[in-house]
């Protein structure tokens, strides 16, 4: 929580020369590179990369970072986003009447699990805002009427612009957002949906899974797109039922899987370890 860092996320056509390129351009700099990890997708000829280094020497200040880096990456056409573990993200969160998720997050939160801001919680329900009250966290309460949708939602866009968010998560808020709201925050709206994608997407996945039969269920991290369901994955888990149990069952052990599995998503998120490209993700170590 007490480091200081910059972490650099890298992709770009694959080529020779790309990593000895960064480690140079870092070390000209006085980085003390911390961590490195690479991935390259040879059916697509592409090349990502995570490199974390200690700022405490490092000359180039976050506003004179891209004019130094701006010639190397326009030489290795590359896509690039950088941040600094001093300025942590601020997290809005989004949820219905189901706290579960919820209460794993804040919980993470409070004993310092989590490196972010939690400016405001907005739920479409009452049910959350005890919780939200309890961890001093503001709580809007925004119904949802479906032919004022577009005026609701703006009011949120409203809000999420107002506390600065960087990125939002949708524990378990059932309301399904519209393109213009997932478009102004891309590969930044973390959902968890509660099946194994692509398996049982859309509404009552424990019911159509209880039906099917199935001997496993999961749950699915993901970033929201304006395709339901269909984002790319971030983190997904699995756990092993039985013909003896009923859907009140999958409910109940699937709520296990939901938190972990959002849980891993956000701090991943939160330590910049995922590379989103053609709707799937690199989640490096």
């Amino acid at each position: 929580m007490n480091k200081n860092t910059a972490t650099l996320l890298i992709s770009a056509p694959d080529r020779k020369g790309l990593v000895a390129t960064i480690a140079d351009f870092l070390l000209s700099h006085n980085a003390n590179i911390v961590h490195a990890d690479q991935h390259q997708d040879s059916e697509a000829n592409l090349f990502l990369m995570r490199v974390e280094w200690d700022m405490t020497d490092f000359s180039p200040t976050k506003e004179t970072f891209q004019a130094a880096f701006s010639p190397v990456a326009k030489q290795y056409e590359m896509q690039w986003n950088l941040r600094f573990s001093a300025q942590p993200l601020r997290m809005a969160i989004m949820v219905s009447q189901y706290e579960h998720c919820l209460s794993d997050l804040l919980h993470r939160y409070r004993i310092g699990e989590l490196a972010c801001e939690i400016p405001l919680i907005i739920s479409n329900h009452e049910n959350c805002r005890a919780l939200a009250e309890f961890n001093d966290i503001p709580f809007y309460h925004t119904p949802m009427v479906k032919e004022k949708k577009a005026e609701i939602e703006a009011y949120q866009l409203k809000l999420l612009e107002e506390h600065q968010i960087d990125f939002v998560v949708m524990a378990r808020y059932m309301q399904i957002l519209s393109p213009d709201f997932i478009a102004t925050y891309p590969n930044r709206i973390i959902n968890i949906h509660h099946s194994f994608l692509p398996a049982f997407d859309g509404a009552k996945p424990y019911h159509r899974a209880h039906a099917r039969g199935v001997k496993l269920i999961g749950a699915t991290a993901h970033y929201a797109t304006s395709d339901l369901d269909e984002g790319p994955i971030i983190e997904q888990e699995v756990m092993r039922i039985s013909h003896r149990d009923s859907v009140e069952d999958l409910i109940k052990k699937g709520r296990d899987l939901e938190k972990i599995v959002l849980s891993r998503a956000v701090r991943w998120h939160l330590d910049s370890r995922i590379l989103s490209y053609q709707n799937r993700t690199v989640v490096f170590d």
